[in-house]
């Protein structure tokens, strides 16, 4: 098959970077917690490297989970057909990332002061639904013309 070797050379890769990051939030983790006695009252604006590495996993994750679609859009488009696509599996992530989002903006608190740190707290999650949404309507209109 061609491109498989730098295909499997990604994949590798891949694991590798996910397995030190989870190495890395572990140590955090631990350090977080043989500290906490020392622990300085931070203003709730600022981030420790817990939740960096929280936001940046969020963010990681937002970009490939939108490029997931892409592939398949530009195969649909290429050969004017969705033969072999499975439109269940589609319409199955559109539900999921249908409630998913809105149970984010559902959550989202009363109190007018919380939703600015709300949102932005919530924004790369938000973006990965609510984008791949969008995104699943292409390949579904896709799905209903060709």
């Amino acid at each position: 098959i061609p491109g498989s070797k730098s295909l499997k050379n990604f994949c590798v890769t891949w694991i590798m970077v996910c397995v030190a990051l989870c190495v890395i939030v572990a140590c955090q983790l631990l350090l977080r917690n043989q500290d906490q006695s020392a622990v300085i009252q931070r203003s709730n604006t600022s981030l420790d490297m817990i939740e960096m590495s929280g936001f940046i996993c969020g963010y990681v994750s937002c970009v490939f989970y939108l490029g997931s679609r892409f592939p398949q859009l530009y195969k649909n488009f290429r050969r004017r057909s969705t033969e072999g696509t499975s439109y269940l599996l589609f319409a199955l992530a559109m539900m999921g990332n249908c409630t998913y989002g809105l149970s984010l903006v559902l959550k989202m608190p009363a109190d007018e002061s919380f939703r600015t740190p709300y949102f932005v707290h919530h924004l790369p999650w938000l973006i990965g639904s609510f984008g791949v949404l969008f995104l699943d309507i292409f390949v579904s209109f896709s799905c209903f013309n060709y």
